[in-house]
């Protein structure tokens, strides 16, 4: 549509949005990353999901649930305790069509067991695509998804529970989780004096009958109108994990009372809240004193869901330099015609191929592991790694595509500040980048055999590109060191690119060899651009990332 000139100027040399496209099949990298992964026959499905949240009006949604925050209502109008969290419609209508497509719910069986095939691998293709929309929203679902994990160790709490969290519906009403169409979960672990460390929670489960009753406080409970939660509390054994639904057996809302509500750096769609619990009721998941061991089969799935976001925001990031870069014009030329701006362009591209090829390999590994032993050691290890680097990489590359937009990058009419606020959460949310390298060590004391096969598969899987022969050398070298605490963020890093390098190698070989020259056989330079990529390479990396 043809706009109205100003009385003094008209506008032009301006990008068009960037919507109604299909971010699946304009999306060449992720495309090779699913087949190379299993997931070749869901094309189609994942076509029609990029479609839809490609789509101009699911931008829209995106962008009035950022600007019109959830706001916490304890008490209702004749003074009675309620504890709701009011979102705007928009919010509602994002979880409705994540839901809907079974963001929440599709690699779970109706029994609450792992689907398998490439059930993983198709799943995080749409987590992937919905996240470069609107990624706060997503916080419930990839909890509700994890939080099957942990309800296994409860068999008869998960035979109940399954039959509401396996609908692919959206039930946002204020009500027992029993009496709904579709059911979301949370959890509540860290504490105001413990943080990481929830073995010095204080929180405490006392028995009452069937259940327990629970009395403490959570520093940070995300999604709070989620219809129950998983929680820590100390028992006589322990630590445990529990079951925390919104209402009580008898249909009265829970003794859960939340405090006030985060104000938070992004993220801003979603609500994350402090939280008392006044004798709440709960049930135990799993045994007395075994909470860590009990939640972190929750975890481990948020962990994977924390990366997958991270790839899908730099994709975004990408996505939108380039729409921006190849219709602005500078000096008679495009932005994207420029050297130097190919040169980022290019760079960045290769990181983003890069990122997604690694967290859809890791996806496959989740799939395999039931039944895969060295599948199921490459999750164990690799998990953490590929969240420390996916995750950290993310708000320095969207700083960059924001300057490749310029102002128009950096104000709030686009989505690009919004990324960049929203990408530092993935880091910090489910341990940060020093918990994650001490995860790492953790894996290497616990199974050092499957560890160093693992090594092995990826020495043999990247034999012969540049870097990789010492780049596996140092790897060992340094976890062997008595000093490798000191230096594991610069081995977790290095191990993280060397399963990039494998990955990328089954998905794109040409490019898995740029990136082993710019990241192992090179120390790649702090600013993206400042490497060396012909010309031929940079105009074949930038057609592959957006036709």
């Amino acid at each position: 549509m043809t706009q109205a000139p100003f009385a003094t100027h008209d506008v032009l040399n301006q990008s068009p949005p960037f919507w109604n496209v299909d971010l699946f099949a304009t999306d060449a990298p992720l495309i090779a990353a699913v087949a190379a992964n299993g997931g070749a026959a869901a094309a189609a499905e994942l076509s029609d999901f990029g479609k839809h949240w490609g789509s101009a009006a699911m931008a829209e949604r995106g962008r009035i649930a950022n600007e019109n925050t959830p706001k916490l209502r304890t008490f209702d109008a004749r003074g009675n305790r309620r504890d709701e969290v009011e979102f705007h419609p928009a919010y509602h209508e994002l979880m409705a069509h994540s839901a809907h497509a079974g963001v929440h719910n599709s690699t779970w069986t109706a029994q609450g067991k792992p689907v398998g095939g490439a059930a993983e691998v198709v799943r995080a293709a749409k987590f992937y695509i919905a996240a470069q929309v609107e990624t706060g929203h997503l916080c419930p679902i990839t909890m509700t998804r994890a939080s099957v994990a942990a309800l296994a160790s409860q068999p008869d709490i998960l035979a109940k529970t399954m039959p509401v969290i396996g609908t692919r519906a959206y039930d946002p009403s204020f009500a027992p989780w029993w009496t709904k169409r579709g059911m979301t979960l949370g959890m509540g672990m860290t504490e105001k004096q413990g943080g990481t460390d929830v073995r010095a929670n204080m929180t405490r489960a006392e028995r009452d009958g069937d259940g327990y009753r629970i009395t403490g406080h959570k520093w940070f409970m995300s999604a709070p109108m989620c219809d129950a939660f998983l929680v820590l509390a100390q028992t006589k054994d322990g630590l445990s994990c529990f079951f925390m639904p919104r209402f009580a057996p008898d249909d009265t809302v829970n003794a859960i009372h939340f405090q006030r509500l985060k104000d938070k750096l992004g993220n801003r769609s979603n609500a994350s809240s402090e939280v008392e619990f006044h004798g709440a009721h709960a049930e135990l998941i799993g045994e007395q004193g075994k909470g860590i061991r009990t939640i972190i089969q929750m975890v481990q799935l948020t962990r994977q869901d924390c990366a997958i976001a991270s790839a899908g925001l730099m994709r975004s990031g990408l996505a939108h330099a380039l729409n921006h870069t190849r219709h602005r014009s500078v000096f008679q030329k495009h932005l994207s015609d420029q050297p130097l701006m190919q040169a980022v362009l290019s760079d960045m591209a290769l990181h983003v191929e890069a990122s997604v090829a690694l967290v859809m390999r890791l996806c496959r590994a989740f799939d395999r592991a039931p039944t895969d032993t060295s599948e199921a050691a490459y999750m164990r290890l690799l998990t953490p790694a590929i969240k420390y680097w996916t995750c950290k990489n993310a708000p320095s590359f969207l700083y960059e595509a924001m300057e490749c937009l310029g102002g128009n990058g950096y104000v709030e009419e686009g989505i690009l500040a919004r990324h960049y606020r929203e990408s530092p959460v993935n880091a910090i949310w489910e341990g940060s980048g020093n918990v994650m390298c001490l995860d790492v060590l953790r894996a290497l004391g616990r199974e050092a055999d499957a560890a160093l096969a693992v090594l092995r598969a990826l020495a043999d899987e990247t034999r012969g590109l540049p870097g990789t022969a010492e780049a596996v050398a140092s790897i060992g070298q340094s976890f062997r060191r008595p000093d490798s605490e000191r230096i594991a963020r610069l081995a977790v890093e290095q191990l993280a690119l060397l399963a990039a390098t494998a990955a990328l190698n089954q998905v794109s070989p040409k490019n898995a060899e740029l990136f082993a020259a710019t990241r192992l056989a090179e120390r790649h330079a702090g600013m993206y651009g400042a490497v060396d990529i012909s010309d031929a390479d940079q105009r074949a990396l930038l057609a592959r990332a957006l036709p």
